[in-house]
């Protein structure tokens, strides 16, 4: 214990006179540390009555706004609820408004639609007897320009001999191809005289083939109409008619020498007249013309004599080629008769056939009803007490002459 107290004696600092020993040391450290402890300790306090002070608002400040939000959502309950009424009554207000308004635009529209209707059927029917009255205008217009543009036409054809050509051989042409198959006419063929004719006509069974010609001398024909109109003396028209008659005179003698080939051309000609008024007054008032026409061997023919002529020579050629097809007909026919014998025959077989199978099936039939009667016999039996058995009586039984059918009688006491 001395030793402690000398321990805690000695000094450890000198401050002036003044010396402080260890004891002294250790007695301010500890009173230091309990001054720190209880500032510590009320610093806890006031940090935690802090705390406590802040929570206690912080709990009146919750309970102030759980007040104040239960206040405004009593108030937006009680606004929506206010509202929800407003809204009702606009909404039955607006209903009530639109069902008036909606009833008055019915009636409005009804009566509008019914004028409308009317006005429209009015200016329908003021509209179809216009459109009728100008179809009809559009119709006689139509008419009378087509008229205008194919005596224009008519006219520019007549007024160039080129044109006139090409219209009756574009009318020949026509004709013959309408009525003749591809193949059995040709147009500007060449002969072997150099010249070539408008139209040649293939004849069968190795005729030669039959020329037309298409042109036709419309120039003084042409003249005459002119004449007739202009002079009324007839001494321009007979002068006219003269050189009419000149023309076709030279025209058919032209188509002789050109187009009657012996050995190469048919030794008969048509001259084409594109007009069936022409025509008949070439046979009217030109009848010398056509019997000189007639001794050279040349016909004059109008479309419609043309035509019929086509129609003929189309018959020619048909019965020409049912002809030359006639021996493969008569050998089809030959070979069809050949299988007609073949199934003759095999239907025989298969008749014969079908007669034994009808007589097979008859036996079967009657063997059957035979069976039949034997069995209802059996059926009818009365059997009483079953004699003694006889051992070395054998089993009786019946066996077919095939050997597939056995029947075997047991008798009952030998079971």
């Amino acid at each position: 214990m001395t030793d402690f107290a000398q321990i805690l004696d000695q000094p450890v600092a000198q401050f002036g006179t003044t010396v402080l020993t260890l004891g002294q040391a250790l007695a301010g450290l500890a009173t230091l540390f309990l001054v720190l402890l209880l500032m510590l300790a009320v610093a806890l306090w006031r940090s935690a009555k802090a705390r406590a002070v802040a929570a206690a608002e912080a709990a009146d400040r919750a309970r102030d706004t759980e007040a104040r939000m239960a206040g405004i959502l009593q108030a937006q309950a009680e606004m929506q609820g206010r509202m929800s009424t407003v809204a009702d009554v606009l909404g039955a207000r607006q209903a009530e408004l639109n069902q008036s308004i909606g009833q008055r635009l019915d009636a409005m529209t009804g009566r509008i639609g019914q004028t409308m209707a009317e006005q429209t059927k009015s200016t329908h029917e003021n509209l179809a007897r216009l459109q009728e009255r100008l179809a009809v205008i559009d119709t006689a217009q139509n008419n009378i320009q087509s008229l205008a543009g194919q005596v224009v036409q008519l006219q520019a054809i007549l007024s160039n001999k080129q044109t006139r050509g090409a219209f009756g051989q574009s009318r020949m042409e026509a004709i013959v191809a309408d009525g003749l198959p591809q193949g059995a006419y040709a147009f500007q063929d060449t002969l072997s005289n150099g010249s070539r004719p408008d139209c040649t006509v293939k004849m069968p069974n190795g005729a030669p083939p039959l020329i037309i010609d298409a042109k036709f001398p419309l120039e003084a024909w042409n003249a005459i109409r002119a004449a007739a109109e202009v002079d009324q003396s007839g001494e321009a028209q007979r002068a006219a008619q003269q050189a009419f008659r000149r023309d076709l005179d030279v025209h058919i003698r032209a188509i002789s020498e050109k187009y009657l080939l012996p050995g190469e051309t048919h030794d008969t000609a048509f001259m084409f007249v594109p007009s069936e008024s022409i025509f008949a007054e070439i046979h009217e008032n030109f009848e010398p013309v056509v019997q000189r026409a007639h001794r050279a061997r040349i016909v004059i023919v109008s479309p419609s004599l043309l035509m019929l002529s086509i129609q003929v020579i189309q018959s020619i050629l048909k019965d020409a080629s049912m002809r030359e097809q006639a021996h493969l007909i008569q050998g089809e026919v030959v070979r069809l008769m050949e299988d007609l014998g073949r199934m003759d025959e095999r239907v025989r077989k298969l008749q014969a056939h079908f007669g034994q199978a009808s007589k097979d099936i008859d036996d079967i039939l009657i063997s059957a009803s035979k069976v039949a009667k034997r069995g209802q016999k059996i059926e009818a039996l009365e059997f009483g007490d079953p004699p003694p058995a006889i051992e070395s009586e054998p089993a009786r039984g019946a066996q077919s002459k095939t050997g597939q059918l056995r029947l075997r009688v047991v008798e009952e006491g030998s079971a």
